[in-house]
């Protein structure tokens, strides 16, 4: 359908947007497809991912009065929330048990009921995956980071190579199996997982059966203490790992062989992690980790990514959009690594791509802009910090230096020429002291009404006092002293400061020449501002290539 003809149906959905309408999951939504001949026909999109035009859903549902009752999938979850209640991994591995055929003790009757009474119209891959949908939503609700979002399920899935048939695919933290059975065409391909939660890996396993996946193997236990799969090596490695645990059991494991990289230490659980992906990966192999973004900068880290770096196994770390991950809306990480296929050092990355996609939406493209990429060279990344953030070499990258020196030097120029201009033209005065014989204190002149508080800055109230006049000597040298405690703490509004008593017509005389002495303050300031801006970028600029000096 062309464009056109689809603005003329009006606002287009999704099958999300159906399912939300309609208070069902998107599996409800594919089975409605299939199941009633009159279902909308799509009015755009793609044929993996079709609109609809939203006012013949809302035609359709009505008819059908779909939204207007309790669907039967959401009546079990809700029998399953009192059944179960925050146990609810518990129940999701018992109902795939129960679909899956399996002879052990099942869901309560009630649960089982509802469950039998679902595939009366649903298959029983229709059910786990909906069941595996609801708890993911309520898990995004929630905030928990029990679950991979699908937001980070999309993200993984774009940035994952293209695989043959007859690879490997591993997750050693899998959790209910989403990332694990996204990232790759079933066919011929073999999953393998490993996750610390038994209820989960049970459910994982049961739903990658109802399915149909080929071949499957998710067992249950602590990938880094009590590793399930010590001689496998993957194709691909994808992992979500906890974030910020520090009982990893670093202790128990510091003479591990997986560390080739660099022991981590106790607060770098995430790199421990990464080096146990990197352990499980086949010559040639990728792995994509799930990081938070302080892992890329952190000081203890060092080390570890210097040898990333040095060996040319990082390829690609990419910045994704705040709100990608769960539960909160800072950004995370994605790196992507590779294992050289020989062990000769020549074999590795000569440039590590940095994207960032931080300031974009995450529920919109994965497509970076060219601005948002950079090829950065090994040797730029290993500095005393070996600092991994996207950000930081794109702003490098991308910058106009010499349009930026040419701005910055011509402001100088202009602010340098406009000093001595600024200076008020002063004569000799009557000598030291002569304007101490008659003074005002502040506190004489607050009494009085004349003067008030603006913030801390005294200000006058009076035509008969001006405020130049007045702020211009309470910063003189004299009342410096007076208003500084014995703690060295000074204060602009000190009461015990003085001025001297004088007509309002010299007040303003004296006034002006404060006034141009403090914008010639600022002036200066604002010289020191530009001339270290001026000098930082000419030395990066001449550093990096992007300047030069003139012959």
């Amino acid at each position: 359908m062309t464009d056109n003809a689809a603005s003329s149906a009006g606002p287009l959905v999704t099958g999300s947007d159906i399912a939300r309408l309609a208070g069902v999951t998107r599996a409800a939504v594919s089975n409605w497809r299939r199941r009633y001949e009159d279902f909308p026909a799509p009015a755009g999109g793609a044929a993996n991912s079709p609109l609809y035009a939203m006012s013949e859903v809302q035609a359709w549902l009505e008819k059908q009065r779909k939204g207007q009752e309790v669907s039967p999938e959401v009546e079990l979850w809700q029998t399953m929330r009192a059944a179960y209640g925050e146990q609810m991994l518990t129940g999701l591995a018992d109902v795939a048990a129960l679909l899956a055929g399996e002879d052990t003790p099942g869901p309560p009757e009630d649960v089982a009921s509802r469950v039998r009474g679902l595939l009366r119209t649903d298959t029983p891959a229709d059910v786990v995956n909906g069941l595996a949908e609801r708890f993911m939503d309520s898990a995004r609700r929630s905030g928990s980071d029990l679950v991979t979002s699908e937001r980070l399920v999309r993200a993984v899935r774009h940035f994952a190579p293209d695989l043959p048939a007859g690879t490997t695919v591993f997750d050693p933290a899998c959790g209910i199996g989403s990332l694990l059975l996204s990232v790759a065409a079933e066919d011929e391909t073999d999953f393998r997982g490993q996750e610390l939660d038994a209820d989960s890996a049970r459910f994982a396993q049961h739903r990658a059966d109802l399915m149909g996946t080929s071949s499957v193997g998710i067992v249950a236990g602590d990938s880094l203490r009590a590793d399930q799969w010590p001689g496998l090596k993957a194709d691909l490695v994808v992992c979500d790992p906890p974030a910020g645990v520090t009982d990893w059991g670093r202790e128990e494991l510091l003479l591990d062989s997986r560390w080739e990289l660099g022991t981590p230490s106790k607060a770098e659980g995430e790199l421990a992690w990464l080096q146990h992906a990197y352990a499980h990966t086949a010559p040639g192999g990728r792995v994509l980790m799930v990081m938070p973004a302080s892992v890329a900068y952190r000081k203890a880290g060092r080390r570890i990514r210097a040898e990333l770096v040095r060996r040319g196994i990082v390829c690609q770390v990419v910045a994704l959009p705040p709100g990608t991950a769960t539960s909160h809306a800072l950004p995370v990480h994605l790196w992507c690594l590779r294992r050289p296929a020989h062990t000769n050092a020549g074999d590795g990355n000569r440039t590590v791509r940095m994207v960032d996609l931080t300031e974009n939406d995450p529920d919109a493209s994965l497509e970076p802009r060219p601005d948002q990429v950079a090829d950065v060279p090994l040797i730029e990344l290993l500095d005393d910090t070996v600092d991994l953030t996207p950000g930081r070499h794109m702003r490098a990258l991308h910058r106009d230096y010499p349009g930026e020196y040419a701005a910055l030097r011509a402001e100088l120029a202009e602010v340098s020429g406009r000093l001595a201009a600024l200076l008020p033209q002063l004569g000799p005065g009557d000598g030291p002291g002569s304007l101490d014989a008659a003074t005002t204190s502040v506190a004489e002149l607050a009494r009085a009404g004349l003067v008030a508080y603006e913030g801390t800055e005294p200000v006058s109230t009076s035509d008969q006092l001006d405020t130049d006049y007045l702020q211009g000597f309470l910063r003189s040298s004299v009342n410096t002293r007076r208003s500084t405690s014995a703690s060295g703490t000074y204060r602009l509004d000190g009461k015990g400061s003085r001025v001297p008593r004088m007509g309002i017509d010299d007040q303003r005389r004296y006034g002006s020449a404060f006034r141009a002495l403090s914008e010639y303050e600022e002036t200066i300031r604002r010289v020191d501002e530009l001339s270290r801006r001026l000098a930082d970028i000419a030395r990066e600029g001449l550093a990096t290539g992007a300047l030069t000096p003139e012959k």
